[in-house]
């Protein structure tokens, strides 16, 4: 019985924290990280450690006030009815006493690595939580807003390395900020019926139309051009060669196709497959970025 308790709560958390998204939003941050530190022999341990575990109490802790807020919203959707507040396993007074439990932790532990890094992860516990999640039922403009906390891990990872808000994190954070709208919008597109449900706007014209999809193939334009500033020398010691810029350009091709190709057939299986090539999209950039540095 104990057993299965311990395991029921131990899916419970992953749930509530949203453990796969929470998991992939902290991969951005070590992957700032590894960007901003000087060399692998002044990394140090501690702080990636830090940064790991407070990154994802900072996801979590959104992620949990967001499933409260949203409780009876969510038990209208098929893909969120099975959460644990919807479904009945866990208390909105439990979710909240965890999500606040994980701010606490996350921005303390994130605070040891540096004031600013605790400021970063508040203000995108904050804008989660209190802007975003509010605006999803009222314009689609909260995507807009939304990608303001959702760019912020990648910076944070740099600012966690070197101490310093400059140029370099301006550019992770643009970088990740255009690519939340292709990302999401696809999303969007293909649990368009299941948002309808529950009231939710996330598509730019709240259709899917071509106006949605042509939005889809911009932004993906200017994720690819925001890619390729470090190349150019003036984003101060963020720098990738001529040959790192040219694969980062193949792969934001590779993603324009599949975002012209929604426009070409504008179906759920176009949208679903453009959200996943996204996916690999920044992640294989963030790698790109890493071997870049230190092969170099």
């Amino acid at each position: 019985m104990n057993t299965i308790s311990l395991k029921a709560i131990y899916f419970d958390f992953k749930a509530i924290t949203k453990a796969g998204l929470a998991v992939s939003v902290v991969f951005s941050s070590i992957a700032g990280f590894l960007i901003g530190v000087t060399d692998l022999a002044s990394l140090s341990g501690v702080v990636l450690l830090k940064l790991i575990i407070g990154g994802y109490c900072m996801v979590g802790a959104s992620n949990a006030f967001n499933q409260v807020i949203e409780k009876d919203l969510d038990a209208l959707m098929d893909r969120t009815k099975n959460r644990p507040i919807p479904s009945g396993r866990m208390e909105s007074n439990m979710a909240l006493i965890i999500a606040f439990a994980l701010t606490i932790l996350g921005i303390v532990l994130l605070y040891t690595i540096n004031p600013k890094s605790a400021m970063f992860g508040a203000i995108s516990i904050f804008l989660y939580t209190s802007v975003y999640t509010p605006l999803k039922t009222v314009t689609s403009l909260s995507v807009f807003v939304g990608a303001f906390p959702g760019a912020i891990p990648f910076m944070l990872g740099w600012v966690a390395a070197t101490n310093n808000f400059g140029i370099e994190a301006g550019t992770l954070f643009l970088i990740q900020f255009f690519w939340q709208f292709p990302h999401f919008w696809a999303i969007g597109w293909f649990l368009y019926e299941d948002y309808e449900k529950a009231g939710f706007f996330m598509l730019p014209t709240g259709k899917k139309d071509k106006g949605t999809a042509m939005q889809v193939i911009l932004y993906t334009i200017w994720l690819i051009v925001a890619s390729l500033l470090p190349v150019l020398g003036y984003t101060g010691q963020l720098y990738v060669t001529p040959l790192a810029a040219v694969i980062v350009l193949l792969l934001g091709l590779w993603m324009l196709l599949y975002a012209i190709r929604l426009y070409q057939l504008r179906t759920a299986k176009a949208a679903r497959t453009l959200m996943l090539v996204s996916v690999a999209y920044i992640t294989l950039l963030q790698l790109v970025y890493i071997f870049d540095k230190f092969l170099r």
